[in-house]
């Protein structure tokens, strides 16, 4: 083998690794998105198995306020003396259940433990 073949294919090898190195990226992105997707469908189906067994055991049927309704989690008004922090009680349920609840995150998955943004804004 000549010096400037083995040149030339070094220089092909180390395109491929740049190409395949993209794609892996690329590939581990949509595994993080897989991942953060069935966690969310995940949490909705317990909630809306709750809410079908809630509303089957009970004589009555209940009307669905929003504050059940999965897109409604952060309340802030004072309803009929709940009380004020029902908002700041979701936020802390959503971060144990392993999801961002700050503003550089929000709603992402945690994937790697415990985020100092999320947990200063808890301790305000």
């Amino acid at each position: 083998m000549e010096k400037i073949n083995v040149f030339e294919r070094i220089l092909e090898l180390e395109t491929q690794m740049g190409q395949m190195y993209g794609d892996l990226g690329e590939l581990k992105l949509a595994v993080k998105e897989l991942l953060e997707e069935n966690q969310r469908l995940t949490i909705e189906n317990e909630q809306l198995r709750k809410m079908l067994r809630d509303h089957t055991h009970a004589e009555e049927p209940e009307r669905i306020t929003t504050s059940d309704h999965p897109a409604h989690l952060i309340k802030t008004e004072e309803v009929q003396g709940e009380v004020v922090g029902e908002g700041y009680d979701n936020l802390a349920r959503l971060y144990h259940e392993g999801f961002h609840i700050c503003n550089v995150y929000y709603g992402h998955l945690r994937t790697e433990g415990d985020c100092l943004f999320c947990l200063s804004f808890l301790n305000k």
